[in-house]
């Protein structure tokens, strides 16, 4: 399990490239290697991933086909920096809300707002996964923790929404780098998607009859 408070960024030191598999390698400083082992879950711009290979500070993931489909670790190339949070242990405070690192999707960046202390991002999602988003929702965006600002109107079947960001996550994220065309990563918020599912079988079941 996860948080969504991301404690750093990593460089990617070297991608080693196979048929619709890749292993990532990534230059951990001390901090985020503490305690570090093989089999270990750390999350990749808020992908989980399984520790491979130890070599000083110096950590190998393997990606899958699927993960390469649904997220941007794909199009990460040497030099590209990820979020990374390790997965949480009982006890630790959850200071953003519980997250699986299982990304559902990709959202577009199409907007972005300055303003002297924040920045206002606007992304466009595929509408399927729109009854999944609500003002003042959870959701996970390149694994940070973020509450939905607003809902506008989105290009057709898509869903748009924003999320406000404070100097703190710039600063701690690659979230200050991202320009509008980029895409991040989605994960919704595992209560939000088990209430919605929930209900929508339960009408389902009713109407049935």
């Amino acid at each position: 399990m996860f948080t969504g408070i991301v404690q750093g960024t990593a460089a990617v030191t070297r991608v080693i490239e196979k048929t619709e598999f890749r292993t990532h390698v990534l230059e951990l400083d001390a901090a985020l290697r503490e305690g570090l082992t093989l089999g270990a879950s750390v999350a990749h711009n808020g992908v989980c991933l399984t520790v491979t290979a130890l070599d000083g500070d110096q950590v190998s993931f393997d990606l899958m086909r699927e993960t390469l489909r649904l997220t941007n670790l794909g199009a990460l190339k040497e030099g590209d920096r990820v979020n990374i949070e390790r997965a949480a242990r009982f006890g630790d405070e959850i200071g953003g809300h519980a997250m699986s690192g299982h990304v559902i999707s990709m959202a577009e960046l199409v907007e972005l707002d300055e303003a002297p202390n924040n920045r206002r991002l606007w992304f466009e999602l595929d509408a399927e996964f729109g009854r999944f988003i609500f003002d003042k929702g959870y959701i996970g965006v390149d694994g940070i923790s973020l509450t939905i600002g607003g809902l506008a109107d989105a290009t057709p079947g898509r869903v748009r929404f924003c999320v406000n960001l404070i100097p703190e996550t710039l600063a701690r994220t690659t979230l200050a780098e991202r320009r509008p065309g980029d895409r991040v990563n989605i994960e919704i918020d595992p209560q939000t998607q088990a209430i919605v599912e929930t209900v929508e079988r339960v009408l389902a079941s009713r109407y049935a009859h």
